[in-house]
């Protein structure tokens, strides 16, 4: 499962101090100057937006003119809030003109550009227009940069990774998280103050599918969540919540969103939060099948989101609206809403890869099996981005580490340096720092260059496999032989029986496409893809074709992970240059045993058995992947699988092909890096 819809803001507002005097207005505040009103308003926007609004439209000013503007700052930052995005833009435009237009003796305000451009990025990031928000934050970055280490610099940082992670380059958005972090260090920031870094790397880690990092990063956050603004826990409910949701636990996702709604219920200005959490809802309870609830959330939210002309947003309910309709049997809905349906300049990909999903059904269901697979196959080359990127991101953090160390070092001789220089040390200790420091750095370089070596050989077996598998798909499964079948099919579309043949294609193409990415599967999930292809595979290989699969009692068989391929590589074999062109009868046993400490896998055919030089032998592909695999999860298990090709005897003096496979009993899958 796959799901993109988190159209929230990092707004980390940080607390803005100025000088001089403030001007006082008809009611009276008690406040000590500039820097205590700031101060005041910028803690009321995380919690009561619209009377930072009232309060600010009540103050009047006498000849101090940056303070207005700096106030006007403040109330486009309560606005947003409140989702009035019309009113923001104007503001943001006025207080962009005061300060970028030159005026003799009067000098530039680099800090009030960076937060001006910093508001431009949030709100551009709230309409997920993220290539303009990208360059409003990058340009923040820049002037606040220009000024020295500040408070700001961490902000715009978890702000230019949000966006960069939405738009789908991971690889960045952790870059600027751990840069986050590291200016914290810098800045010695508390610990309690950066959950925003934390509960962002995990965000990345969850659309990356690691969710063992993902939970250490979410658990980090959460230690502090009472230190979290109203917006802030939001956030981390409403993306913790999403964690689950891919992992298809739906029913503690709903606990998050839950939280959420009981939270926001304390806030009545948090109707953007509210809403979006209701979409949450509605898509959870409709992959519940839950359709009454997905049905009363979805179009509750649509009025909202239509009102505010969030197009994202519209564009994701939309989606789940095409998928609802589906369910409740309404094929005509279902098209009048793709028809009419929003279109945003920009789409997230886990976005893109649900329409496509929900489309693909559509089509299914409306018996335009070509479109169906056209979509089908669109996500099946975003699956493949998000593998890629998760190799980018981690080439990413290992340079990032390099460049951290680096820094770290140069801290530490800065400082020592100055301790040496106060405390005038003698000449030998600082040479013998200055060694210990060349050793140290030497170490970790070369740390640094075996790991990569390590990490480039694997990376370079998982390459192989992945283009020996995608290869071993070309090989098994043509565009000539889908057209193939499809037309024979179609040709014979007379009933419910064609119908069930053209539905178990289907499931057999995308299944074959989900198994070239997996190192494992369930043994459950082998038997049911090999029990399809088969079920395809009889009606060409004539009457005197049987199949037997036997499975010892005891054994749980979705308990059980094997190879992902290991059986019915072997299966395609026999079918396709064994048992095809055999005379009479025709043969296959799969079996699957164990004893104590081992799995026993046997895949057997009649065809005359296995013959290096014959005219029906195939590339060899398959047999590669298999090998290779297992070559691969060897070098990470002291028990290794083995594989035995052999011809055996058979009952009426026949000659087979037999593949047996010997798996140790809590054999691992996991690839340490």
């Amino acid at each position: 499962m796959h799901k993109s819809f988190y159209f929230i803001l990092y707004l980390i507002i940080a607390p803005i101090v100025y000088s001089g005097c403030v001007s006082r207005t008809n009611e009276r505040h008690d406040y000590d100057g500039n820097d205590s009103l700031i101060g005041h308003l910028e803690s009321l926007i995380g919690t009561n937006p619209n009377r930072v609004v009232k309060e600010v439209d009540s103050l009047y000013y006498d000849s101090d003119v940056s303070l207005s503007y700096k106030l006007l700052l403040i109330k486009s930052k309560a606005m947003l809030f409140l989702s009035q995005y019309d009113s923001v833009k104007i503001l943001l435009d006025s207080i962009q003109k005061f300060y970028s237009t030159p005026v003799a003796g009067k000098e530039i305000d680099y800090d009030m550009l960076s937060r001006v451009n910093n508001m431009y990025g949030n709100f551009y990031s709230r309409r997920a227009i993220m290539d303009s928000a990208i360059v409003r934050f990058r340009r923040a970055y820049k002037y606040s940069s220009g000024l020295g280490l500040s408070n700001n610099l961490v902000d715009i940082s978890i702000n230019l990774a949000d966006a960069y992670v939405r738009r789908g380059q991971f690889d960045m958005g952790a870059y600027w998280y751990r840069k986050s972090l590291l200016l914290s260090d810098s800045l010695m920031i508390p610990e309690e103050k950066r959950f925003p870094s934390y509960y962002g790397l995990a965000q990345v880690y969850m659309e990356l599918r690691d969710y063992q990092q993902c939970d250490y990063f979410y658990d980090l956050a959460g230690r502090f969540y009472d230190n979290m603004m109203p917006f802030e826990k939001h956030i981390y409910l409403n993306n913790r919540g999403n964690s689950y949701y891919f992992r298809g636990d739906y029913k503690q996702a709903l606990e998050y969103f839950r939280k959420i709604m009981r939270l926001t219920a304390s806030y009545k200005d948090m109707d953007f939060e509210r809403y979006l959490t209701k979409v949450n809802l509605g898509e959870v309870f409709l992959l519940m099948n839950e359709t009454d609830s997905a049905t009363y959330y979805l179009e509750d939210c649509y009025s909202f989101f239509k009102s505010i002309n969030h197009v994202s947003a519209l564009y994701y309910i939309e989606t789940q609206l095409i998928e609802l309709a589906l369910k409740k049997g309404d094929v005509h809905l279902a098209s009048e809403i793709i028809s009419k349906a929003v279109k945003p300049e920009f789409i997230e990909p886990n976005m893109l890869h649900i329409r496509n999903k929900y489309l693909q059904h559509y089509f299914e269901q409306s018996g335009d099996y070509k479109n169906a697979y056209y979509y089908q196959r669109n996500n099946a080359f975003i699956d493949d981005s998000i593998r890629n990127e998760r190799i980018k991101m981690r080439s990413a953090e290992i340079a990032l580490k390099y460049r951290q160390d680096s820094t770290l070092m140069k801290k530490e001789l800065f400082i020592k340096e100055k301790e040496n220089e106060v405390l005038q040390l003698n000449q030998w200790i600082y040479i013998l720092f200055l060694s210990l420091l060349f050793i140290v750095s030497l170490s970790i370089i070369l740390t640094i260059y075996r790991k990569r070596r390590s990490d480039k050989k694997i990376w370079g077996m998982q390459a192989d496999i992945s283009s020996l598998r995608l290869e071993n798909v070309r090989n098994r499964i043509s565009p000539h032989f889908i057209f193939n079948v499809l037309n024979r099919e179609v040709a014979r579309y007379t009933d419910d029986v064609d119908k069930n043949n053209l539905v178990a294609l289907s499931k057999l193409i995308r299944k074959n496409l989900e198994l070239t990415g997996n190192l494992s599967i369930s043994l459950c999930d082998e038997l049911d893809f090999v029990k399809t292809y088969v079920s395809i595979q009889m009606q060409t290989m004539g009457e005197g074709f049987s199949y037997e699969i036997s499975v010892d009692e005891g054994i749980e068989c979705k308990e059980i992970l094997i190879p992902s391929m290991l059986i019915q590589i072997p299966v395609e074999n026999a079918l396709k240059h064994a048992l095809k062109t055999k005379e009479g009868k025709k043969r296959l046993w799969i079996k699957v045993f164990k004893d104590d400490k081992r799995i026993y896998i046997t895949v057997t055919d009649n065809g005359g058995g296995f013959k290096k030089v014959s005219s029906n032998r195939g590339t060899g592909t398959g047999l590669k992947v298999i090998t290779q695999s297992i070559q691969l999860l060897n070098l990470y298990n002291k028990e290794p699988i083995t594989m035995k090709i052999s011809n055996v005897k058979l009952d009426e003096e026949e000659t087979g092909c037999e593949i047996s496979y010997s798996i140790p009993v809590g054999y691992s899958y996991k690839i340490v890096k």
